[in-house]
């Protein structure tokens, strides 16, 4: 049994080595423990940090990509050298790095695939009660969109079995935390999560310049998730809205016609037609949309088998090499 902690990293340098110090280098039930960092086109000296600390692996980027896709390329290069669970963290040391041998104990014992820390939000002293109100907020949406009971969603520190791992896939640019449990839930995926502690902060956050992006973005997060994996739903409900304000506005018309009073209204008859024709044509789109989503479902399938006899290969050159 092979773990792999990942870490990514945007000029990190001066907290790196502390996150990588506090790593576990021993876990009962796993036989071998390596670290990988994902270098998003750092400028200063992390990876020269990461290679004299020991990093196992480093995966690095001409020019920074973002943390949803250094986050997928970690689990490629983590796929690609054995793993069999993998680990993601922070760079500068959020985590409890003791509270890995905690947080993989769901997947060593075959009760789930994926696993989120959850941090003590409310205890969490640099979080300001807005945020505390925003995480809480957010974790209640990705609930009600994915239909899991995660109780801490943007939490970055988690793990992922092997076949987890292989099934992920991240379309947005921002970060990978809120899409991968939006999608682990809606494709029935084995996801819990158990608590977890924090360290003191070390550097401000660099994932949002201000908390108004971080609204925006996560909104716009969940929402596109949203919309890939329930499109029907999604445009049915948005149709359902559109043509209910035109039949009202039809209604009115009609009162007015009744009364003999409908000279004037003809603009409530064009608008109502208009509206209703909207929302019919939204629900079109909505089945469009879902016959897409189920094509998707299907892409996915394929990539996952693909993927396993992609990473098979690999793991047969590897171990021919080590041979060697």
């Amino acid at each position: 049994m092979k773990l792999i902690i990942q870490i990514p990293c945007y000029n990190e340098e001066e907290t790196l080595k502390i996150a990588l110090n506090d790593l576990p280098k021993q876990i009962d039930g796993v036989d071998k423990i390596e670290y990988l960092i994902i270098n998003d086109g750092s400028r200063d000296n992390t990876v020269q940090v990461a290679r004299e600390w020991g990093v196992h692996h480093i995966v690095s980027f001409k020019k920074n990509k973002g943390l949803a896709k250094g986050f997928i390329a970690g689990l490629d290069a983590c796929l690609r050298n054995g793993a069999d669970i993998i680990v993601n963290t922070d760079a500068d040391n959020q985590y409890c790095g003791e509270d890995i041998e905690k947080l993989i104990q769901p997947i060593l014992h075959g009760q789930a695939d994926m696993v989120i820390g959850e941090r003590p939000i409310d205890q969490t002293e640099h979080f300001s009660p807005l945020k505390k109100k925003l995480q809480h907020f957010g974790s209640w949406v990705v609930r009600k969109a994915s239909k899991t009971d995660i109780p801490d969603a943007p939490s970055g520190f988690r793990a992922y079995s092997r076949e987890a791992a292989m099934r992920m896939n991240v379309v947005n640019e921002y970060t990978y935390t809120l899409e991968t449990i939006v999608q682990a839930g809606r494709n029935k995926m084995a996801i819990t999560s158990v608590p977890i502690r924090t360290n003191e902060e070390l550097r401000p956050s660099r994932l949002f310049s201000s908390m108004f992006g971080y609204i925006k973005k996560s909104v716009l997060t969940i929402f596109r998730a949203f919309l890939m994996y329930r499109p029907l739903i999604c445009f049915t409900l948005i149709g359902s809205i559109v043509f209910l304000v035109g039949f009202a506005v039809g209604v009115r018309f009609l009162y007015f016609m009744f009364i003999g009073d409908s000279a004037g209204h003809i603009q409530s008859l064009i608008l109502s037609s208009t509206l209703m024709l909207c929302g019919v044509s939204t629900f079109i789109v909505g089945l469009q949309a879902d016959i897409i989503a189920a094509n998707r479902k299907l892409l996915e399938d394929i990539q996952y088998r693909v993927k396993r006899l992609d990473y098979a290969q690999s793991e047969l050159e590897r171990k021919k090499t080590e041979e060697e």
